[in-house]
């Protein structure tokens, strides 16, 4: 029997974007949801999509191809909730699929590249490097916060 004490691991909760791999830490998600209908805000920042009701609960669902600078999603295509906690409460991140529940060795984690936008670089704590692509894992304290800088809608 080998001793594997020293191999340390973290379980990332997976989505995709833009067809690309994104991950935020599974303890600090909730659960997941298949498209719900949401409620506009006026004259909130652009990544705020709206209002869902969770069981009771109002959450804001922020759009996250927004929140990195990505295109929009054609408007048939149906968003993912990925319910997380937050220090203000919880939040929605609205992906576009959810993907499973990965164990990554802390020893393959990379700092984000440096080529990432600067708007990206601000979400993207690192990256695995999973066969055949990258999955890159998202700051979800700093996804949920909002700023003045995001503009309105």
């Amino acid at each position: 029997m080998s001793d594997d004490s020293s191999l340390s691991a973290r379980q990332v909760c997976t989505f995709l974007l833009d067809g690309a791999l994104f991950g935020v830490d599974v303890t600090h998600v909730q659960e997941v949801l298949r498209h719900q209908e949401m409620t506009p805000v006026p004259l909130a920042p652009a990544v705020v999509r709206g209002l869902i009701n969770l069981r009771g609960q109002i959450v804001t669902a922020l759009d996250m191809r927004t929140r990195l600078g990505m295109p929009a999603r054609t408007d048939d295509a149906l968003s993912v909730n990925v319910i997380v906690r937050s220090d203000g409460g919880i939040v929605s991140l609205l992906v576009d699929d959810i993907g499973d529940v990965l164990e990554v060795a802390d020893d393959l984690f990379e700092t984000a590249p440096e080529t990432l936008s600067s708007q990206a670089k601000t979400l993207i704590t690192g990256v695995y490097k999973l066969h055949p692509q990258l999955l890159l894992v998202i700051d979800s304290t700093r996804a949920t916060q909002l700023d003045a800088n995001q503009g309105a809608t």
